[in-house]
């Protein structure tokens, strides 16, 4: 309990901070941002970028480019494209096919036979000769070489190889598993069921426990605090403090309107002026905020009264 009450109370102090900052803060402060960014989407941004960015190609695409372009392929790209189509008919009909004609006897008779004797008699022999001369060419450097190491090193290697873990690795791999289920698990297996299951079932249960004797002490703290030191704060205030600050308050506000009083006497005393008429008592009740007489007389000093 030593070591895990302070832990448990630390852990109980952070999760309550987190928990009030949540609800008291970021959660209220989550809510504003969020109905703030709305209100701009609503009332700024969006009305914004309609004005900027939608209205104004809709009213080009609607008012300037479809009657535009409507017009401009009635009376202009129409009949230019039929005009154009009516000359290419006639260049291809009266120039391209006589033309073609030409080229074509030209081509076979000029150009086909000569390259078919040619690629028959001379281009497919030596074709034959360099397809022979490329292929023992790969063969010699990429093929028989790595046929010989595949069939002279690595076959044998991995025969080799398998020997080894066959009469070598699998053996002792059993040997390490004979050893790790019957000389090593049951120490641990006694270790963990023995020693360490207890100690985190304890530490558990002692975890439970602090935090209930944390929530205990806290509901006497709670209870404490009320019945020792908030109701009777709160008694003293109001049976003692507040009757007493009335009357030091009635004090005060007599003494000054006393020493007011003394004082506008002796100024008349000393300057001489009609005499005033004694200003009466402004002493308030203990339960009312407004005075009991009218405001008092105001101080006129004797050059204003001469004046």
């Amino acid at each position: 309990m030593l070591v895990v009450l302070p832990v448990r109370a630390l852990w109980d102090l952070l999760v309550a901070g987190a928990r009030g900052a949540r609800r008291h803060v970021l959660a209220p402060l989550g809510r504003g941002v969020g109905w703030v960014l709305r209100q701009a989407w609503l009332y700024v941004l969006r009305p914004l970028s309609l004005v900027l960015f939608y209205w104004p190609w809709v009213g080009l695409w609607r008012y300037v480019v479809v009657p535009v372009g409507g017009a401009a392929y009635t009376y202009l790209l129409r009949p230019l494209g039929l005009g154009a189509a009516w000359l290419c008919v006639a260049f291809g009909r009266y120039v391209l096919v006589p033309v073609g004609s030409g080229t074509g006897w030209v081509l076979r008779y000029v150009v086909v036979l000569p390259a078919g004797w040619l690629y028959r008699e001379l281009l497919t022999p030596v074709g034959h000769g360099l397809r022979w001369l490329v292929r023992g060419l790969c063969m010699v450097v990429f093929v028989w070489p790595w046929v010989g190491l595949w069939r002279y090193l690595l076959v044998p290697g991995g025969r080799g190889l398998a020997w080894v873990g066959r009469h070598v690795l699998v053996p002792a791999g059993n040997g390490l598993a004979w050893v790790g289920r019957y000389v090593l698990l049951p120490p641990l297996s006694l270790l963990y069921r023995y020693v360490l299951l207890p100690l985190g079932e304890l530490l558990v249960g002692a975890w439970h426990i602090a935090g209930r004797i944390l929530r205990a002490l806290g509901r006497g703290l709670r209870r404490l605090w009320r019945g020792w030191v908030a109701r009777p704060a709160a008694w003293v205030y109001r049976q003692v403090a507040t009757p007493v600050g009335h009357a030091v308050r009635e004090v005060w506000r007599t003494s000054r309107a006393a020493v007011r009083e003394a004082r506008a006497e002796v100024r008349r005393m000393l300057f001489g002026g009609p005499p005033g008429e004694p200003a009466r008592s402004r002493a308030r009740t203990l339960g009312s905020t407004t005075a009991a007489d009218a405001a008092p007389a105001p101080e006129i000093s004797p050059r204003k009264r001469r004046g």
